[in-house]
């Protein structure tokens, strides 16, 4: 029997008269939701008319109205019946309106924090940009610019023009392009120096580069022959000199600057390299990867060969990446002889790989920066990065764990601990750099509901976990960034 409390007895009701008072009630949840035009005049609804757009708003009112409505209809009481009043299911759906237009904003790409102490962290975007290279990038972005244009003769000018001058004058070398990627660069001198013709290489250099993509994978796409010579741990220069046939064009020499083959190795160094191309009348190509225009020995860091000194060891032809040890923009530069790199430029497949007028910004821009090698770590982002000391870390680690407990009334614990940081990218394998971070726990969460939770802040603060504690490394951190991670940490614990 089913009851209904009247005045002071229980009166029963049939279970028609409830399947009754149901409906009604139904009824009056669905004539109580406002229309969209209501809707629409709403204050804060017009501030989200101004920020998204009118179109996009009054779609994702009538979407949110509809899901209202198809709660209520599916009898979903528990959330839709709970406003009385008009007013009351308008706040409702403006709020979800809100939840739903943010939600859209925070697809696609965005700015985080990198709370790692990877340095290159090649999953967040590598090398971050210096301000000088941001600034250009804005400039031309926002406006014309001489892209193409000979500001000297008024005539048709070359997108390389702004490149090629400064790598020159750092590199040594007779002149230089610049291409999307380094993986382009690599296929593009091999489709235009090697095409049906052979290109030696030895075994323990046929590298996979990041996403699965092999050497041996763009030297077959290049349509080169892929020719091996050599062990994994051991190439001699006799296994190059007996591997030349009438139909070889270049002698391929890759840096293998993700990984290391130690213990009982042998290669060959570039000059005997350089040597036995002149002897042989071939072209000896070298695919530095990493892009280093700096002696990291003088951050105390192992020594990485540099472009200079491949150039200066009498390469013809040599590749490297813009946005690894190099700090620029995504790019593959292509640096060498005249006569080699005219023959490229000519490639119709070069259209096809050209980088557009941003990343020729940026790039002239960081590349200005070297010209001054006294001045380099201090603009270089991820030079100073790599170059920063233990002492300094340890300072920038007590600041901000002092404005992390002083700003949320030590609601963390906190701790400063010692760990280990990468340089990343696929560069330096093996280096390891002493870092420092500031360790988090809480009593009410788990760290990995507090990792979760930072990953989803307005500006996304990625961080690690060891040992049941989040680490915020300190390395890769930007002081201007700790408030805005004391902002999400306070979010976190509401």
């Amino acid at each position: 029997m089913i009851g209904i409390i009247s005045g002071e007895s229980l009166c029963p009701l049939s279970l028609k008269e409830v399947q009754h008072l149901a409906e009604f009630n139904k009824q009056n949840a669905l004539r109580a939701i406002p229309p969209v035009n209501e809707i629409l005049d709403r204050p804060e609804v017009k501030a989200l008319i101004e920020r998204f757009g009118k179109g996009i708003v009054i779609e994702n009112i009538t979407m949110v109205i509809e899901e209202y409505r198809s709660q209520i209809d599916l009898d979903l009481q528990k959330e839709a019946m709970q406003f009385k009043t008009r007013e009351e299911i308008a706040e409702y759906l403006e709020s979800m309106l809100n939840e739903v237009l943010e939600e859209s904003e925070s697809l696609g790409l965005k700015r985080v924090i990198n709370a790692t102490g990877i340095v290159l962290h090649t999953n967040l975007g590598r090398a971050p940009l210096p301000e000088k290279a941001i600034e250009l990038m804005r400039e031309v972005s926002g406006d014309y610019c001489n892209l193409e244009f000979d500001l000297d003769t008024g005539t048709r000018g070359s997108r390389h023009s702004h490149i090629e001058p400064l790598i020159s004058r750092i590199t040594g070398a007779e002149s230089a392009i610049i291409v999307n990627n380094n993986a382009a660069a690599v296929f593009l001198c091999l489709n235009t120096l090697a095409n049906n013709k052979e290109v030696i290489i030895s075994r323990g250099q046929q590298v996979e580069i990041g996403g699965s993509f092999r050497i041996p994978d763009i030297i077959e796409r290049s349509s080169a022959k892929m020719s091996e010579v050599g062990t994994t741990n051991k190439t001699r220069l006799m296994d190059y000199s007996n591997a030349v046939t009438e139909n070889t064009a270049v002698l391929l020499k890759v840096h293998t600057s993700n990984y290391k083959v130690t213990g009982f190795t042998e290669e060959v160094t570039l000059p005997e390299m350089v040597g036995l191309g002149r002897d042989k009348g071939l072209i000896v190509m070298e695919d530095l990867g990493s892009g280093c225009l700096y002696d990291l020995s003088m951050l105390g860091l192992p020594y990485e060969p540099t472009v200079q000194d491949s150039i200066r060891q009498g390469v013809d032809i040599v590749t490297f990446s813009g946005d690894k040890l190099l700090g620029g923009p995504q790019a593959g530069i292509i640096a060498g002889k005249k006569d080699l790199i005219d023959k490229i430029k000519k490639n119709p497949l070069t259209r096809m790989v050209r980088c557009d007028k941003t990343t020729i910004a940026a790039m002239a821009a960081v590349l200005s920066l070297y010209m001054n090698l006294d001045k380099v770590v201090e603009y270089i982002p991820i030079l100073k990065m790599m170059a920063l000391k233990e002492d300094e870390l340890s300072t920038n680690a007590i600041e901000l764990e002092k404005l992390i407990n002083t700003s949320l009334e030590g609601r963390f614990k906190t701790d400063i601990v010692d760990d280990l940081d990468e340089v990343g990218g696929g560069s330096l394998p093996g280096v390891i750099l002493n870092g420092k971070a500031v360790a988090l726990t809480s009593p009410n969460l788990s760290v990995n509901e507090i990792q979760a939770q930072l990953r989803r802040a307005q500006i996304p603060i990625i961080c690690r976990i060891n040992k049941e504690r989040v680490l915020l490394n300190v390395r890769t951190i930007e002081k201007s960034n700790y408030p805005v991670i004391v902002e999400a940490l306070d979010k976190v614990l509401e």
